[in-house]
Order: C-alpha cells, then structure tokens, then sequence
C-alpha cells in the first residue's frame, strides 16, 4: 500500500485518504465492520500495526537521510510539481521535531525516524 510513499508529495486529504483505506483492510482483517462499533484504535492494537499517517512520514524521511547524503551535483527533473517534495518533508520535520542536520548521523537518524510497532 505504501509503494513508492517516500517520494509523494501528500496533502492532508491524500493522508486522510489512505488511512480511511487502511481501516478499511483491517477492519476486513478483523472480520469486524463499521456495524460492530469497534474502534479504530482497538483493531489498531489488535492487529498491532502503527496508523499509516506516520509510517508515511518514516519512509519520506527515510529517503530524505539518502538525499541529504548524497552529493549536491545530483540532477534534477525539470518543471515544478504544485506541492513539492521538499516542502512535504519540511512539514514532516517540524511535527516531528528533528533537526535536518540529523540525516548525516545514520543511526541517530534511524532512531529518530522509528514508528514503534504497537
């Protein structure tokens, strides 16, 4: 389902998509539906899956940590996308809290991108 995630530039409503799609698999996981009343959260724990908005989040930044490494020479594509990349990972940052100067630093980048597994 995340395919690809670390490279899509996502608005809010792409996210709340995706984990309305999300819930969707596990409540069918679950043999639950919607009739049941069982929270969200609840099958979350039972299946023991972290939600998809961070894990979305930990592959874009995992890919930022291999750009940020890698020379400045990189070529680019031409045009410009309407929301781009780059400012889809500042937003993640600033939630997250993390200095972009991390990236250089593997372990402690890994360790402050990690989305614990419920």
């Amino acid at each position: 389902m995340l395919y690809g995630a670390e490279c899509w530039p996502t608005k809010r409503r792409h996210v709340q998509q995706l984990s309305v799609a999300e819930m969707r698999m596990l409540r069918w996981f679950c043999g639950h539906t919607r009739r049941d009343r069982v929270q969200n959260e609840e099958i979350r724990d039972r299946v023991g899956v972290a939600p998809i908005e961070e894990k979305v989040i930990q592959h874009r930044l995992r890919w930022f940590g291999h750009v940020q490494r890698r020379p400045p020479e990189a070529p680019r594509g031409r045009g410009r996308p309407r929301l781009t990349w780059d400012e889809t990972v500042k937003r993640d940052l600033k939630e997250w809290h993390i200095a972009k100067e991390l990236a250089m630093d593997r372990s402690a980048w890994r360790l402050a991108i990690n989305v614990p597994e419920p």
